[in-house]
């Protein structure tokens, strides 16, 4: 693990939680949650910059970078409630996709076999190949299914004469084992690739997507509630890839791939909440922040804040555990009467 300076921004932990060292396990040996920043864009096939992606991830918040962050609807504060660390940035090379995906891997890999959850903040979405591999080498090769949330299905063979890069890392975990085809869930996919050829593979694998069309005429949580009891179905945990893209370029401008006709920005965050509220995640990332194409930080608050409902899902997960209840997303915040 490194810090990469001026380059890839300063020396911060995000929004203020405490560092950890991944060469020193007892510096995270109580961890819940470690996040990891993956600053690598050498898969992007259009535009690039989500190398930027962890820093804006990190920082891009109007209030005090104090560790603390009380959700209002789930009355948790997953920076406080969970022990969350940050380990700083993987050594990633733009120019040798193979080594970053390999250093990414390992240290995806450490976390998860700590027991706490790795949640990975990148990067462009080659990052799921080696974040899903690590989690799955700790918790059984099928035994993790995957919720991706994207634009795209990413389930590409060859692209640009590379077996590796940000349309095929999906294909490629299928391949390796790591993850099921039949417990592969996609959200929020719409308009023009993958051709028939592709879509016949992802048919063969029997992988399930939800393409845009169907979310609007079924409902996104009817879709989601679907998907939620394929993915807990003989396996152990989840896996949560949240590609940004999969939001409209109107709630997400700053993303590498911009496809119109997607998810609103409330849509996603009360997805991730629900998934880390109701399901057994044990691993994540969140991808294709490009600072360089967003404007007034639209796309880098929006990125934010999918990590910390994430964080508060996990926390009120944990918290109704414990105490035998059950949160309310109906209940007022104040009533006054």
């Amino acid at each position: 693990m490194t810090r990469l300076g001026p380059m890839f921004g300063p020396d911060i932990t995000f929004l203020g939680v405490d560092r950890c060292d991944l060469s020193d396990p007892e510096s995270f040996a109580d961890a819940d949650v470690v996040i990891v920043g993956a600053p690598f864009d050498g898969g992007t096939s259009a535009r690039s910059g989500a190398r930027f992606g962890p820093k804006a991830l990190r920082e891009t918040c109007y209030l005090a970078h104090d560790g603390s962050r009380p959700s209002l609807a789930l009355r948790v504060d997953g920076l406080k409630d969970l022990r969350v660390y940050d380990a700083g940035d993987v050594l990633c090379y733009s120019g040798d996709i193979e080594t970053s995906i390999a250093n990414i891997e390992e240290a995806v890999h450490t976390v998860a076999s700590s027991g706490a959850i790795p949640l990975v903040l990148g990067g462009d979405h080659t990052l799921a190949l080696p974040d899903a591999r690590g989690v799955a080498r700790h918790h059984g090769f099928g035994r993790v299914s995957m919720l991706h949330f994207d634009a795209h299905a990413d389930t590409g063979d060859i692209e640009f004469g590379h077996l590796y890069g940000h349309g095929q890392p999906m294909r490629r975990l299928i391949e390796s084992g790591a993850i099921r085809g039949d417990r592969f869930l996609q959200i929020g996919l719409r308009g023009y690739w993958p051709e028939p050829e592709t879509l016949s593979w992802m048919a063969e694998r029997r992988m399930r997507s939800y393409e845009m069309t169907e979310i609007v005429a079924r409902g996104l949580e009817t879709c989601l509630s679907e998907a939620f009891t394929i993915a807990v179905d003989d396996c152990d945990g989840v896996h949560l890839s949240v590609d940004i893209d999969v939001c409209d370029p109107g709630h997400a401008p700053g993303t590498g791939t911009p496809e119109p006709g997607g998810l609103s920005a409330r849509q996603l965050l009360d997805s991730v909440r629900r998934i880390c509220y109701e399901l057994p995640v044990v691993g994540m990332e969140v991808v294709e922040v490009a600072p360089p194409y967003d404007h007034a930080d639209i796309t880098a608050y929006l990125g934010n804040r999918v990590v910390l409902e994430a964080l508060s899902g996990m926390a009120r997960r944990r918290h109704d555990a414990e105490h035998g209840t059950t949160w309310d997303p109906a209940r007022p915040l104040l009533d006054g009467r």
